[in-house]
């Protein structure tokens, strides 16, 4: 019997054009442009701004571009799966509002939450839609509007946050192109380094929690960057082993782009050169679920059909994962 594999066979990405620069950060709060870039290699990131507009306005311009870019109409979509940790409401499903603006009917719509990893657990649980047959045309979107939790009087995180949108088309393919394979993992017990204190069910929304500034993101740099550096490069590492691949078979690396510092490790890990990693922090910084579609985004032009891509992340949960992708075209 033939293998179905899911291909990505579109891909298309939306920044914001408001840019927020390191030398506006120093009228803001406390640091440097040298202190930021040594710390995480970020010089600007896009900020989305205007009343009402929220990450699900990102993602329309990503999915009505890769809807143009790969002629597919919103009548043909059968799933649409939003990742992201800054939905419009906490319901409806961001997802199901981006179908409602795009004009997509009919098609199933829902959010998921890895934190950083959100777009890659998206991309796995959408591709098994795509292997089983259950739908041919499917959108995974990584979006997040990361300015409207990150509090602009602390340097520690402030620096770190972009908003943006990235969205890529699966569909079904019979050739060893696509997802070929993927290890995601997760361990809740990190979820006390990296969380937002205030605004679910166990601490609801008050004065008291607005005030004491807990519906930012709360974040222990050290133990988190630690667990990152590790957990990155391991599940890199480990995809690699097991499908016997080497830094020589690998076309690129794409990581997710949280620092400078887990980027280089992750890349030393696998034994891949620099000329071979996607990077793009220093213009976007951490865009949360948008990165690592933004980053195949802007190096679509330079793709083959056939070049072995790693993609890893890590994320607040903690959460972490890595895809091995044959690209389709």
């Amino acid at each position: 019997m033939t293998k179905i594999r899911a291909k990505i066979s579109g891909i298309q990405g939306w920044v914001p054009p408001y840019i927020l620069t390191n030398k506006e950060l120093e009228t803001m709060v406390e640091t440097t442009d040298e202190w930021i870039m040594t710390r995480t290699g970020i010089r600007e990131r896009h900020i989305l701004k205007g009343e009402g507009l929220g990450t699900s306005d990102m993602a329309v311009e990503a999915v009505k571009g890769l809807l143009a870019k790969t002629g597919t109409t919103a009548d043909e979509v059968e799933l649409l799966i939003c990742a992201t940790v800054t939905p419009d409401m906490v319901f409806p499903a961001t997802a199901n509002i981006i179908c409602d603006k795009v004009g997509i009917k009919n098609a199933v719509g829902y959010d998921l939450n890895a934190a950083c990893s959100g777009f890659l657990f998206a991309l796995v649980t959408a591709s098994k839609f795509v292997e089983t047959g259950t739908f041919k045309k499917v959108i995974v979107v990584g979006a997040d509007k990361m300015s409207s939790i990150t509090d602009y009087t602390s340097r520690e995180t402030c620096v770190l946050f972009g908003d943006a949108s990235g969205a890529v088309l699966l569909e079904p393919t019979t050739e060893e192109v696509g997802v070929m394979d993927s290890l995601l993992q997760s361990d809740g017990a990190g979820r006390v380094h990296l969380h937002m204190k205030a605004g679910g069910s166990v601490k609801p929304s008050s004065h008291d929690t607005v005030d004491a500034k807990e519906h930012f993101v709360y974040q222990e740099g050290q133990p988190v960057f630690k667990f990152a550096v590790t957990k990155m490069a391991d599940v890199a590492a480990e995809i690699m082993e097991r499908n016997n691949l080497t830094s020589e078979d690998i076309s690129y690396l794409v990581p997710h782009q949280a620092n400078m510092r887990i980027i280089e490790a992750t890349a030393r890990r696998m034994g891949v050169g620099k000329e071979q990693v996607m990077i793009n922090i220093e213009r976007y910084g951490n865009t949360t679920s948008g990165t690592i579609p933004l980053c195949l985004w802007e190096w679509e032009n330079k793709l083959k059909k056939g070049d072995n891509i790693i993609l890893a992340a890590f994320g607040g949960g903690f959460t972490w994962g890595s895809v091995w992708l044959k690209w389709a075209y």
